[in-house]
């Protein structure tokens, strides 16, 4: 089973919003179990993995993440 690459530092839209009312969230912990934090109201929570991705609507690349792609890119 191929799993969602996901980084450190990578924002996550979720499907169903939190109470705050956003629906993005940063990604703070990868494995098992996935971290995430509110970006509206820092709150901190975690997934499971299997959870996580069936929850995920969409995965915006982190400013990080987005040099190494375009940096890999070039290089080709």
């Amino acid at each position: 089973m191929a799993y969602l690459d996901v980084k450190i530092g990578d924002v996550a839209v979720l499907r169903k919003p939190h109470p705050c009312g956003s629906t993005h969230w940063t990604i703070t912990r990868t494995g098992a179990d996935i971290g995430l934090q509110c970006i509206t109201c820092n709150r901190r929570i975690m997934l499971e993995r299997e959870q996580f991705e069936s929850q995920i609507k969409r995965l915006e690349l982190s400013e990080v993440s987005a040099d190494i792609v375009v940096s890999s890119e070039n290089a080709s």
